[in-house]
């Protein structure tokens, strides 16, 4: 990421602050301080003044860190937290004050009020949510990265899924080419579930050894520059057992035509809806039991978020999963996913691997 992002960053963020009615602002989110300041600590806080002054708080571990990240900051070495807030806020005559509610403990944000009385905090946090879900060409490319590193450690080991291997060793080999490869990290704990642990979304990577006829759902990611990529395949070994052929077919389809319907101007809940009526009527509708994607980006869940209980309408830039999938439980899981960037038309998809159908072994 190239230093000039953040300036561009930081002022189109303090410009939003009279349309939100706060002379300042207080962020806790390390994501957030990241893509406004470039600093990658896992500490620290940053107050955005009204007088085109940004002040980053840390303690000693992360000063020399944040000096070398960072440019046009003024950096607050501290003891206290609470002292640092209080002095800035007095500092920037800030009379309302925006914060992070979701990412601020009742203790802190107590300890905080109380040393400021008569400051009105106001939570804010899905307001940076949405500025943070356009994503620009360089972020972008960090997500497109992390997901080539992630799909070539795949396809390096896909001869290993086979009879006989454990899922907990196909996660710790992909893990591990996904270092090799340039990774920061797993873009999360990477998901191998087979058979009857494939009904799990979420289920990690256990001892469960991968039987003939079994399918398996990897769901992995790599973290590339603090960005994400989100990948899911399911894969059967040796064979397909009667109906789950069909199965994946109708899983792809409601894939497809997700993303083909993933457009600028077109709400999230449409989305959802496109992938999950196609599901529900061939009678699996029961089966699909989670929204049909997310945002993805420094962090892995993020704006917007792509199911029926959302409104929001997607615009051109953002970058999101879609991952239909349907779980029969004591049997199987099936899941297919891709992450794409939003266009004005067809939606451009930054993962690679092949989701066609594929028996391995």
């Amino acid at each position: 990421m190239t230093s000039r992002a953040y300036p561009l960053r930081m002022a189109g963020f303090r410009s939003r602050f009279a349309e939100w009615g706060v002379d300042a602002f207080l962020l806790f989110n390390m994501s957030n301080i990241r893509y406004l300041t470039g600093f990658s600590g896992s500490e620290g806080i940053l107050f955005v003044g009204p007088n085109e002054r940004a002040h980053l708080i840390v303690d000693g571990r992360y000063t020399i860190q944040a000096s070398k990240e960072t440019e046009g900051l003024e950096l607050v070495h501290t003891a206290d937290n609470v002292e640092s807030v209080t002095a800035l806020i007095r500092q920037e005559k800030a009379g309302v004050v925006g914060y992070e509610d979701m990412f601020l403990s009742v203790q802190l944000f107590r300890r905080i009020r109380t040393r400021n009385r008569g400051i009105r905090f106001k939570p804010l946090s899905e307001k940076i949510d949405l500025l943070r879900a356009l994503k620009d060409d360089q972020e972008v490319a960090c997500i497109r990265k992390a997901a080539n590193i992630s799909a070539s450690a795949l396809e390096a080991i896909l001869p290993m899924i086979r009879v006989g291997i454990s899922e907990r060793d196909i996660a710790l080999e992909l893990e591990y080419r996904m270092r090799k490869g340039g990774a920061e990290k797993p873009a999360f704990d990477t998901i191998v579930a087979s058979g009857s642990r494939g009904a799990l979304p979420h289920a990690r990577a256990g001892s469960r050894k991968l039987k003939s006829g079994d399918a398996v759902v990897v769901d992995y990611g790599a973290v590339y520059k603090g960005y994400h990529s989100d990948e899911t395949c399911t894969f059967f070994v040796e064979r397909i057992e009667a109906g789950l052929e069909e199965v994946y077919r109708l899983v792809k389809e409601a894939h497809d035509r997700a993303i083909d319907s993933a457009v600028a101007g077109r709400s999230c809940r449409e989305v959802d809806r496109t992938a999950r009526d196609l599901i529900s009527e061939k009678g699996w509708g029961d089966h699909f039991t989670h929204g049909t994607g997310h945002g993805v980006g420094l962090d892995i869940h993020e704006a917007p978020r792509v199911s029926l209980k959302s409104g929001q309408l997607l615009e051109a830039g953002m970058v999101l999963t879609i991952e239909p999938g349907i779980y029969l439980p004591g049997k199987w899981g099936i899941r297919i996913e891709d992450t794409i960037r939003v266009t004005k038309g067809k939606a451009e998809k930054l993962t690679r691997v092949s989701k066609e159908l594929t028996v391995l072994g």
